[in-house]
C-alpha cells in the first residue's frame, strides 16, 4: 500500500489529521511547544474558559483508578479576557494552524457572552460549548443533562458567533440521543463527545472521599467502550460531524472511534500520562492505516459493517 491521507474536515476546516488533545489536557498549548512541535497537531481544544476568573476546586482534585483517573479540577482559568490578550498571543508563537476554543458557563448568558468575545479571534477557528457545568439558575443540574437547556444555550452561543459551534455533552444522561439532536435542531455545527463520566474513590484509611469534591470526572481508557457506544449512537441520529473522545489512547481506538461514526477524534487523560501521547498516536497513524488497508481515513468516518 502506498501513501496513506490521514486529512479530515471538521465543520468546513482541513485538517491535517483527525488528532485534537482534549480541553482541560492541553493548556494553552505552549507549554506542550517546549517539548515537541505541536503544529503536527490536526489542532486542539484549549483549557475550559469562564467569563470569570477561576480558582477551582480545593484540593485534592486528582484520584487514580484501575485504567483511567478521576478529577475535579473545577475550571480552573483566568477568564476570557486574559485568555485573549495574554494567552493566545504566547499561542501564536509557537502554533500556526486555527486552534478550538472551549467555552464553558454557568448560565445561558455566560456562556453567549464568553463565545462571542472568542468569537472575534483570527485564531479561533472552532468554538467548543462544554454543557456539563451546573446550571446556577437551573437547580445545578448540568445544562446537558437536559435537552432543552442544551438547546437553549446552542441558539444563544449561534447568535453570538459567525465559527463553527460544537457542543460538548455529558454522558451522565440516560439519552444522549435525544441531546444531540435538541442541539442539532437548535443550530449546533458539530457535537463533541463525551465529556467524563462521574466517578468516587474513598480512602480506606481515612473511609474519607479521595478528592475533596467527593466526586469527580472519570476518565482514561476504562470509559473507552462508553465513548464508542455513545459516539455510534449519535453519529447514526444527526446529520452533523460528531468528534468523539473518551479514553482513547492509540492510533487504533482512533480508527475504531472513526469507524463509530467520529470525525475527529480528541485525546484527553493519555496526554496527562504521556505528554508526546498525541504525537505519538499521530506518527502511528499511517502505520495502523496500511494495517487495516485504509488509504483514505475520510473513507472510514461511520464506516462500521
Amino acid at each position: 500500500m502506498g501513501e496513506v491521507n490521514t486529512e479530515v474536515t471538521l465543520c468546513g476546516v482541513t485538517l491535517d489529521n483527525p488528532v485534537i488533545p482534549a480541553s482541560g489536557t492541553f493548556g494553552y498549548g505552549y507549554e506542550f511547544a517546549e517539548l515537541y512541535d505541536i503544529n503536527c497537531l490536526g489542532t486542539f481544544s484549549f483549557k475550559g474558559t469562564t467569563r470569570e476568573p477561576r480558582f477551582g476546586n480545593p484540593t485534592p482534585r486528582i484520584a487514580e483508578c484501575t485504567a483511567g483517573m478521576i478529577n475535579a479540577v473545577g475550571l480552573q482559568n483566568p477568564g476570557v479576557e486574559k485568555v485573549i490578550s495574554e494567552e493566545l498571543p504566547k499561542l501564536k508563537k509557537c502554533f500556526r494552524k486555527k486552534v478550538m476554543a472551549n467555552v464553558s458557563g454557568f448560565s445561558v448568558e455566560e456562556y453567549a457572552e464568553t463565545a462571542g468575545m472568542l468569537d472575534k479571534e483570527e485564531q479561533v477557528g472552532w468554538i467548543e460549548i462544554n454543557v456539563s457545568c451546573p446550571n446556577v439558575h437551573g437547580g445545578g443540574m448540568s445544562f446537558g443533562t437536559c435537552p432543552e437547556a442544551a438547546a437553549e444555550v446552542t441558539a444563544a452561543v449561534k447568535k453570538e458567533t459567525s465559527k463553527p459551534i460544537l457542543l460538548k455533552l455529558s454522558p451522565n444522561v440516560t439519552d444522549i440521543v435525544s441531546v444531540a439532536k435538541a442541539c442539532e435542531d437548535a443550530g449546533a455545527d458539530g457535537i463533541s463527545l463525551i465529556n467524563t463520566l462521574l466517578g468516587m474513590r474513598i480512602d480506606l484509611r481515612t473511609r474519607r472521599p479521595v478528592i475533596a469534591n467527593t466526586m469527580g470526572g472519570f476518565s482514561g481508557s476504562a470509559i473507552f467502550p462508553v465513548a464508542v457506544r455513545m459516539v455510534y449512537q449519535v453519529a447514526r441520529a444527526v446529520k452533523i460531524p460528531v468528534v468523539g473522545m473518551g479514553g482513547v489512547s492509540s492510533a487504533e481506538d482512533v480508527i475504531e472511534m472513526m469507524l463509530a461514526g467520529a470525525t475527529a477524534v480528541e485525546i484527553g487523560a493519555a496526554n496527562l500520562v504521556n505528554p508526546y501521547a498525541s504525537r505519538d498516536i499521530i506518527n502511528d497513524l499511517p502505520r495502523v492505516m496500511k494495517k487495516y488497508g485504509i488509504g483514505n481515513l475520510t473513507d472510514i468516518i461511520g464506516g462500521i459493517r
